[in-house]
């Protein structure tokens, strides 16, 4: 449930500006941002930086959706001109993923900012990663701006990437949920030695002020912006980290509809028949409801809709205990569920799959009819190893 009195939470965007300004003054910079980079007047970071006195924003970096957060998913973007600055913008997701030696020619200094969701697959972690590697390739320090974990700090779940399969929706060796801030995981990077090279970069992360672990998103006074444009408030993120699995799979996971992320389906299947198999499998905090849904493409969000024009029949995600709800283990139930109600017509795409479940393991066990506990029992030990790892860079309780 949501508290009642929210708590006053400062990003780090804030304390920058309030009282870490010495970091930038006087200096040239680049930003790599979105977004989702708000105040909370949702004054934008670069705009507030811009009218700043003795600050140069010299250069903007924008990962998937762009900076301004107009790209739909997983479609390129393109080098530009901001066009409320004037400031050049670098694409970063596109044929460039990370900044080159010719984009960070003249900078002295490189922030970061954007607002993360919690989950290993979600491309703003490698975009944080690749460019604190070429910032400390050119010698540059880098700034992150911390940012809210909005699914909460506290919980980890799921399959540790294996190597094999790094890839820009799994550069990081992490669980599917990580219970980490973009500033712990930057921390991380610096910390383990994870970029090319064991590149040591310079980093300082301005912490946020009185975020707590055990915070959702909506426990605090932030405004909500979608962090990307499927990402449509923090009930889709809560789930996000289980049925974004169901992309590497020919079953809509309710993309060109208004609950991405929420609503599983395809035209094959039974709604009543998979609503009551999934309502009966025992999985915690979370409940199904038969529908029907057509997805649509539409240019702002998505242009790639499966099934598009086409009626599926499928079930809707209702979150109704979030602490005591597992994301992963509820998009894994759908995928057996899947797998033994349809098995003829339910297909894989193995590497796109392996990639965001960041293990082999689940397409295998799949076939094999393998319990979900027999797998979550297989990544306890990955996940012990990670949450002792991870307790060294904590920055709040």
């Amino acid at each position: 449930m949501t508290r009642i009195h929210l708590a006053t939470v400062h990003v780090g965007a804030e304390v920058l500006l309030r009282s870490q300004l010495n970091l930038i003054r006087g200096k040239r910079i680049g930003v790599v941002t979105n977004h989702s980079a708000l105040l909370h007047d949702r004054t934008h970071l670069v705009d507030a930086l811009v009218s700043q006195k003795d600050v140069h924003v010299a250069a903007l970096f924008g990962p998937e959706h762009g900076i301004r957060g107009q790209a739909p998913d997983r479609k390129g973007v393109k080098d530009e001109v901001d066009p409320k600055t004037g400031v050049p913008i670098f694409s970063l997701f596109g044929k460039t993923t990370k900044p080159t030696s010719r984009m960070l020619t003249g900078i002295d200094v490189l922030l970061f900012d954007i607002q993360d969701v919690g989950a290993r697959f979600y491309t703003y972690t490698t975009t944080l990663a690749l460019s604190m590697e070429a910032a400390a390739e050119k010698g540059i320090p880098v700034v992150v701006l911390d940012r809210p974990n909005p699914i909460g700090g506290l919980h980890t779940e799921g399959p540790i990437r294996e190597e094999r399969l790094k890839s820009f929706v799994g550069w990081l060796p992490f669980p599917i949920i990580h219970g980490l801030t973009i500033g712990e995981i930057a921390s991380m990077i610096a910390g383990e030695g994870w970029l090319r090279g064991k590149t040591k970069p310079q980093l300082h992360v301005v912490k946020m002020k009185d975020w707590q672990r055990d915070f959702y998103f909506d426990d605090t006074d932030l405004p909500w912006t979608r962090p990307s444009p499927s990402i449509r408030c923090l009930h889709t993120a809560l789930v996000y980290p289980g049925t974004c699995l169901i992309e590497g799979t020919n079953v809509s996971e309710g993309r060109g509809t208004d609950h991405p992320f929420e609503y599983i389906g395809a035209p094959w299947i039974d709604s009543k028949t998979f609503a009551i198999a999934l309502n009966s499998s025992g999985l915690p905090g979370v409940t199904f409801r038969a529908i029907t849904f057509t997805p649509r493409s539409t240019k702002a969000v998505t242009t790639d809709s499966k099934y598009e024009g086409e009626q599926c029949n499928g079930v809707s995600l209702r979150v109704v205990y979030r602490n005591r709800f597992r994301a992963v283990a509820t998009g894994m139930q759908i995928l057996f569920a899947l797998q033994t109600l349809y098995s003829e017509q339910f297909q894989i795409k193995s590497r796109r799959f392996d990639e965001l479940v960041g293990s082999q393991s689940v397409r295998k066990a799949l076939r094999k009819g393998q319990s979900l506990f027999q797998l979550e029992a297989e990544w306890d030990k990955g996940l012990e190893n990670f949450d002792n790892l991870r307790g060294k860079y904590l920055c709040y309780r």
